[in-house]
């Protein structure tokens, strides 16, 4: 008899914990839906203009998303804007209580699952307008249980992996403020995630940082030559730390030609010109887009398999990225979480490697990094 592997994937996820470790929904409800009524935008209904919504999350089995207030590094009023985009998941969760869990402590994703509902997991995606540690305070006050310490643009304390050198502010990739932000996240219980940031200021990171960090979106550069991807000596340090690398599903991260064919209008950094218009954007991004060779879950599997073998199991995580972008075959949306396991098993993963992937790595590393009343020193 043949197996079925689909159903035996839905089993597995219904009997574990699947973390999605980055979503960016709430930045597109408050940018490009509703302008953050949440109400108005509707979580509850199938939304097939992008990748994530209620039914979606629901029919991926995904037991806590990771959602994470992104705004843009260049916007005028980042304090204001980062706000309104952590108010979206707040209204997510008080708008949908029969859906969503608040997720504040590990035992509340567990809680969650119990309940039978989707644990929601705030996070923040670059520290923009972050200028002092009160700042993080209030953030972690707010919710907040994890901090990407930046975006596509390096700030005064942090150098990003796709800015131009000549923005970097000095020789140090990672600034004295930016290192008490580091020992602040780690008093405060905050989650430290890489991703975005540059070798060598993660390097720097994991010099001053005392426990594990974490990279919540990428995958091998050894792999796909993206300087948004994490290079083996990452992998290897991360893994030996403790952290986690989460493999992503941005088509430019997980194939070469992917990556190649936007070269005409990116920096060379791997981040869009500024100079290039909507339409020369699309044009270049949907050709782009069609040299991707094959699946999109056996290119992921690929990365996964190579973060494993360079920083063993225990350092696997899975981070979408869904922003309502252009996704992979097979890895479209949020439903399609378990074909990915499916194709592990057909792979022959053992259940035990599957679940710690899934969420049990997240899970472990969390507990060690979570402070329940954090201190003042």
């Amino acid at each position: 008899m043949q197996r079925d592997f689909m159903a035996e994937a839905r089993d597995f996820l219904a009997r574990t914990r699947l973390v999605d470790g980055h979503n960016d929904l709430p930045y597109v409800i408050w940018a490009r839906g509703s302008h953050g009524d949440v109400r108005a935008w509707n979580a509850a209904r199938l939304h097939p203009e992008t990748d994530t919504d209620i039914p979606r999350l629901k029919a991926g089995l995904v037991s806590t998303q990771i959602l994470t207030a992104f705004i843009p590094t260049l916007v005028e009023n980042p304090i204001q804007d980062r706000l309104a985009v952590i108010d979206v998941m707040l209204q997510l969760e008080q708008l949908y209580p029969e859906t969503f869990h608040p997720v504040l402590a590990p035992d509340d994703m567990e809680a969650a699952q119990a309940a039978g509902k989707i644990g929601l997991f705030k996070a923040v995606e670059g520290l923009v307008g972050v200028e002092s540690l009160g700042h993080l305070r209030l953030l972690h006050a707010m919710g907040i249980r994890l901090a990407t310490l930046c975006h596509n643009e390096t700030l005064p304390f942090i150098d990003s992996a796709t800015d131009h050198p000549g923005r970097r502010p000095g020789n140090r990739p990672l600034s004295p403020f930016g290192e008490s932000l580091v020992e602040e996240m780690e008093r405060l219980g905050l989650i430290i995630d890489m991703a975005h940031v540059s070798p060598p200021a993660q390097h720097a990171v994991m010099d001053c940082a005392k426990g594990p960090v974490m990279i919540s979106h990428a995958n091998a550069r050894a792999l796909c030559d993206h300087p948004r991807n994490a290079p083996d000596d990452v992998i290897r340090r991360i893994a030996e730390g403790g952290g986690i690398v989460m493999a992503t599903f941005v088509p430019a991260f997980l194939e070469q030609a992917v990556f190649d064919g936007m070269q005409p209008v990116m920096d060379g950094l791997g981040k869009v010109r500024e100079d290039i218009g909507d339409e020369e954007y699309r044009r270049h991004k949907d050709h782009a887009f069609r040299r991707f060779e094959g699946d999109g879950i056996d290119s992921l599997i690929r990365h996964l398999e190579h973060i494993r073998n360079v920083g063993g199991v225990d350092c696997l995580g899975i981070g979408s990225d869904f922003y309502g972008g252009p996704n992979p075959p097979g890895l479209e949306d949020a439903a399609t979480f378990p074909a990915i396991f499916a194709r592990l098993m057909q792979r022959g993963w053992s259940t035990g490697d599957m679940e710690k992937l899934a969420g049990g790595n997240f899970e472990r590393l969390w507990r060690q990094v979570y402070r329940e009343k954090p201190a003042m020193a």
